[in-house]
């Protein structure tokens, strides 16, 4: 995130795009919703009438991998009609012609073709955001999961430059992380082509800079490889052995049989985890690890905050610290390392070779924590990114987006289009929920299918129908909801019975490797 959300109280706008906040990120959703009680203005854009519908001055129904399209039309209204903020884009950005140019081929009515949102409602949209300001943008995993996810977040970005919308309170663009801690190993160089503190695995300086830290003679110029990469270089023997800290990948990756299938060809598997998954039936090795609550160390939040977690109880059985794991695998393999404690890791390595996260010291987050970048111990941290218009590049850059189709659409023989998301009461893949009790409040998958839908197959709410795409099938009852179009489905991936990864399609962003769960084609069949 951009920005904070202690921000959100102050907020005059939320534009939410691709998030399910409610039922996703239900604390982050309460800071909006006390906001929009107290005033603030909710445009939501989203294909299903999920719970912040409720809340929302505008919604605007789009339809699924339309985003880019809409946000283009939103984009040519505000330059056309000269309701962006001028003065920022001439003196904060560059690149404004030749984004100018290809927004300029997207008028609502082309728009509106394309995203199934009105003129008349992209027209009402454009005005009020340029009418409040500040205003804050929200997006979840609806805008990243997809073949265009990277040039979806772009075009979010593309639309606060535009407004102006940065590098002050209560505005920005804020990506709610999907975990507690997803945004903190992403700060720790928990990503493939970056050291701790993003720092850019095929710079020759950062890589001298971590040789000598490490006590290594050569580390890897090219940047490594993503989910998706490893997993089919497991059959082709390009990968040959897989190390799998607290992932259940048997689960949450698209087309399960695919998984199956390259899980089962590696030579050599190690899971770390703290229970038995889906994933662990393919493992050579199961190390338990410690959970939260079992070990001190930090999380850091979406807002870029990074809080303390300390021991409460004693891990049990062998379970051991990930930290310690590592650590004993190391020396096993000839290494040494220093530190001995979550607190020496950070105090002593990591703050010290992550410039933004140099002033951030344990003894300083006792109590609140602090925002990085915080480069010295004098530093208070950072609520809001790019002050006074100020950006790393120096000046924002406006990019050039053209919308493409999701790479699968409904067609005849596959009439419906299936997106996938998360529900309230189940976390994930049920490692923790489905042993904590969730179960007796939310017992197995649905397919949520519109009431139109419903009555032109002759299905009733809460009987089983079959779900099928081009890759496998469940069963599952049918949940016959207000909330989605006619032509779409929509289901989660909690229940390995009724997971809808069975069905999802292995196709990724060329850039980011993350996989398009928010689209694929399905049929549905009622039973007899």
């Amino acid at each position: 995130m951009t920005n904070s959300f202690g921000e959100f109280a102050e907020a005059k706008l939320f534009f939410c795009i691709g998030t399910n906040m409610i039922e996703a990120h239900p604390v982050a959703a309460t800071f909006l919703k006390n906001a929009v009680r107290n005033g603030a203005k909710l445009i939501l854009v989203d294909p299903r009438k999920q719970p912040l519908a409720d809340f929302a001055d505008i919604h605007c129904q789009i339809k699924v991998g339309s985003d880019i399209a809409f946000l283009n039309g939103l984009m040519h209204v505000l330059i056309t009609e000269n309701l962006y903020d001028k003065d920022f884009v001439k003196q904060k950005c560059d690149n404004f012609e030749a984004f100018k140019a290809k927004v300029m081929e997207y008028p609502p009515e082309r728009a509106s073709k394309i995203s199934g949102v009105s003129v008349e409602q992209i027209r009402e949209v454009a005005h009020m955001l340029a009418k409040v300001k500040p205003a804050m943008l929200c997006y979840t995993l609806g805008i990243t999961e997809h073949t265009t996810g990277k040039d979806n977040v772009l075009s979010t970005a593309n639309l606060q430059l535009l407004l102006g919308n940065m590098g002050m309170p209560s505005a920005g663009v804020n990506p709610l992380r999907g975990q507690n801690n997803v945004q903190g190993a992403c700060d720790m160089g928990a990503l493939p082509v970056v050291f701790p503190g993003y720092q850019k695995v095929i710079d020759p300086a950062i890589r001298a800079k971590f040789e000598k830290a490490w006590g290594v003679a050569k580390l890897p110029e090219k940047n490594g490889l993503m989910i998706p990469q490893m997993m089919e270089g497991l059959v082709s023997k390009s990968v040959r052995a897989f190390y799998i800290f607290g992932e259940n990948l048997a689960n949450t990756e698209p087309d399960i049989h695919k998984v199956e299938h390259e899980l089962a060809s590696a030579e050599f598997i190690v899971c770390q985890d703290i229970f038995p998954t889906e994933t662990t039936q393919f493992a050579h090795v199961i190390l338990p690890a410690a959970a939260w609550s079992e070990d001190d160390g930090t999380f850091t939040s979406s807002e870029r905050r990074v809080n303390r977690v300390r021991k409460v109880k004693t891990p049990p059985g062998q379970a051991k610290p990930n930290w310690w794991i590592f650590k004993e695998l190391a020396k096993h393999m000839g290494q040494e390392w220093a530190s001995n404690s979550s607190q020496e890791i950070w105090d002593n390595e990591l703050s010290v070779l992550a410039p933004a996260m140099g002033g951030i010291k344990y003894s300083r987050i006792e109590t609140d924590g602090f925002q990085w970048p915080c480069p010295t111990e004098t530093h208070p941290g950072t609520a809001f990114l790019h002050r006074d218009g100020i950006f790393s590049h120096g000046k924002g850059v406006f990019s050039p987006v053209e919308w493409a189709p999701p790479a699968e659409v409904a067609d005849k023989e596959y009439p419906f289009v299936l997106s996938t998301g998360r529900r309230l009461y189940q976390y994930h893949t049920r490692t923790q929920t489905g042993r904590s009790g969730m179960d007796q409040i939310l017992p197995e998958e649905t397919a949520d299918i519109s009431p139109a839908d419903a009555q032109k197959l002759s299905i009733k709410h809460n009987e089983y129908i079959k779900v099928r795409s081009r890759r496998g099938e469940v069963k599952v009852r049918a949940k016959v909801t207000e909330q989605v179009p006619a032509g779409m489905v929509w289901m989660a991936f909690h229940f390995r019975e009724g997971c809808a990864n069975w069905l999802t399609n292995a196709v990724y962003d060329p850039g980011t490797k993350t996989a398009e769960y928010k689209a694929c084609a399905v049929q549905i069949e009622k039973l007899k």
